[in-house]
């Protein structure tokens, strides 16, 4: 992996948990992807005899999971130059469906990200909005380095 797709990759990350944070509580109809993460690491705690107590922690030892491993994944898209957009839009449903349909296959509560077709809908496009975002900063990077070239050669 390098740095430019993880970074990219980091930018749609960030972009997937403005948009969670910014709305998921708004109403009782959008994801609460953030339940499912606690879960996830509270069960991976578990397995090794540990447990976070403390809410806040939880919440910032989730969240910073969240983003690392949304990074590295999103980081993918910028492996493809010549098929950007479609590799986005590829990884990005794949995430959103895998992010509705693995935690029930995976033991976890499934409420938070499915427990409506509306929510399942959100949920899925959060994630297909934080891959464009990664290909649009792939993209502005490329035009700015081609930009760059140009300048410079003058």
């Amino acid at each position: 992996m390098n740095a430019k797709n993880f970074l990219a990759g980091l930018g749609g990350a960030i972009v997937l948990n403005l948009l969670h944070e910014s709305l998921k509580n708004k109403n009782m109809d959008t994801p609460r992807i953030d339940h499912v993460g606690e879960e996830a690491l509270q069960k991976v705690l578990g397995f090794f005899g540990s447990k976070i107590e403390n809410k806040d922690i939880l919440y910032k030892a989730t969240l910073a999971g969240d983003l690392i491993s949304n990074a590295t994944y999103y980081s993918m898209i910028g492996n493809s130059p010549a098929n950007i957009w479609g590799k986005a839009v590829s990884l990005g449903l794949v995430a959103g469906v895998g992010a509705v349909v693995i935690p029930k296959k995976i033991g976890l509560d499934e409420e938070p990200v499915a427990k409506n077709n509306q929510v399942k809908a959100l949920t899925v496009g959060y994630y297909l909005v934080g891959a464009l975002a990664t290909a649009a900063i792939l993209t502005a990077l490329k035009s700015n380095k081609q930009d760059t070239i140009a300048t410079s050669g003058m």
